[in-house]
């Protein structure tokens, strides 16, 4: 059976990978541009955003532990669903998608050596995972390696600028941690283009250009 990683709607809070059998990756945004990297297919499309294919032949009884792992954790049930992703991972080892939701699922559990283990992993079957990127970038920021967070981010915005999770990751990042307010005016603006209502990133751009005199 032919599977492809399907809809990924990243909220600050709810993060999640699902493998189904037709493509969908969507986040709003705006570029044009196309990578090809293994058995991975990055396409970007004007005000749609990016959709991200992987395949793979897989069992059907594979992909239902990865819909069924993937409720589990939608449910709180961190410990169970984990232990079903792994078996995931182990039965598909060319996808990405299931090393990524390891990945988000220890960081939720806070075990952080794990969650960048899994991301590593993820990384090297897809180095050119947007989200992949932008998740390890929290995970370094989290561990205070903080030159390796904005690399990370910059890299997720170089494959697709229009990823504003990624944006705003790095204008607080700037902000709160390398003290580059610079950085930080010019993320939070490119940020707010893309999210007009967030209250809060109206506020921070509003003190930033006090402290640098705009």
């Amino acid at each position: 059976m032919m599977c492809a990683l399907d809809e990924i709607r990243r909220r600050q809070q709810m993060r999640r990978v699902v493998l189904t059998l037709t493509a969908a990756l969507v986040i709003a945004g705006c570029a044009t541009d196309s990578v090809s990297r293994k058995s991975a297919r990055i396409e970007i499309q004007e005000e749609i955003g990016f959709t991200i294919t992987e395949e793979a032949r897989i069992s059907g009884g594979v992909r239902m532990d990865y819909e069924n792992a993937l409720d589990l954790l939608e449910r709180g049930q961190h410990e169970q669903g984990i232990e079903m992703l792994q078996r995931v991972a182990e039965e598909a080892p060319e996808l990405s998608a299931p090393r990524i939701d390891l990945g988000i699922a220890y960081h939720r559990a806070g075990d952080l050596e794990s969650a960048e283990a899994n991301l590593q992993k993820a990384l090297e079957l897809n180095p050119d995972h947007p989200i992949v990127h932008n998740e390890l970038g929290i995970v370094y920021r989290k561990t205070g390696r903080f030159a390796e967070a904005r690399d990370s981010y910059e890299k997720a915005l170089a494959i697709y600028p229009g990823f504003h999770f990624a944006r705003r990751n790095l204008a607080i990042l700037c902000d709160l941690y390398l003290a580059d307010l610079r950085c930080a005016l010019e993320h939070y603006e490119a940020y707010i283009e893309t999210v007009p209502g967030d209250d809060k990133a109206i506020i921070w751009i509003a003190d930033i250009r006090n402290r640098v005199g705009q």
